[in-house]
């Protein structure tokens, strides 16, 4: 028989001095829908009150912790261990994508030497982390979206409690990608559209805005017109103005 598709292998490194041990249930579920975490490695100093938190986590995610003591100050050793380790799993060539979990921006480099070998970056990290490394990345997540919340209408599974950026602060960009695609009379595919917004954006994401998902939030921005056919897939274009009162 066969043998069934695998599903793409990805080596998770963490930085446990710039991610909190509070996004790891969210983080693996997310990682889980890219490819199989195959390799699951933390780096930092656990023997300080910093890093405590995830030592409580790693067994249940099979994460291997790799110690490093800080012996001289404003030296990281953990950065430089994870970034050598990352070079050895890539010319191991044996996977297919990493993750890489940092808000710093040291590591920007990194995530370019490795899509430059024609492998995939996916960062993940909070919103303050700096546009260099966020662009770096083929796409990134902010963890603030991987925090467990429950959702703020029982009824309404598509919004989420807490949103970083109101709706309308996703309309420019869509407006932009909409604009950047053909079209005869400024109908186009919505899922085309989602496409276009990762190309263009690696960190854009509809839970950013407090919705699951891209239909709804483009419905509560009330800046696009949405169409459905039967039996056809949902299409958008930006609204078009009404005509006007007579006078």
């Amino acid at each position: 028989m066969p043998a069934e598709p695998r599903s793409p292998r990805l080596a998770v490194l963490i930085d446990a001095d710039n991610a909190s041990a509070k996004i790891v249930d969210g983080l693996f579920e997310e990682i889980a829908k890219i490819g199989e975490a195959s390799v699951r490695r933390i780096y930092g100093d656990f023997a300080s009150a910093r890093s405590k938190a995830w030592i409580e986590v790693l067994a249940k995610h099979a994460i291997i912790p790799q110690q490093q003591f800080v012996y001289t100050t404003g030296k990281n050793a953990s950065d430089i261990t994870l970034v050598i380790d990352a070079m050895d799993l890539l010319h191991s060539g044996r996977f297919d994508g990493f993750c890489l979990v940092s808000s710093d921006s040291d590591f920007t480099r990194l995530a370019s030497r490795i899509r430059e070998q024609g492998v995939d970056v996916f960062g993940f990290g909070e919103q303050k982390t700096p546009e260099s490394f966020r662009q770096a990345c083929r796409r990134f997540v902010y963890t603030e979206n991987l925090l467990p919340a429950a959702t703020s209408n029982e009824s309404d599974a598509t919004t989420t409690q807490k949103s970083l950026q109101p709706p309308s602060a996703a309309t420019p960009i869509i407006k932009k990608v909409i604009g950047q695609m053909e079209s005869e009379d400024g109908w186009v595919p919505l899922g085309a559209v989602g496409n276009q917004l990762a190309n263009l954006a690696s960190d854009f994401d509809p839970r950013t805005y407090g919705f699951r998902k891209l239909s709804d939030l483009v419905r509560k921005t009330g800046a696009f017109d949405v169409d459905q056919l039967e039996g056809k897939p949902l299409r958008i274009r930006v609204k078009q103005p009404g005509p006007k009162k007579k006078s």
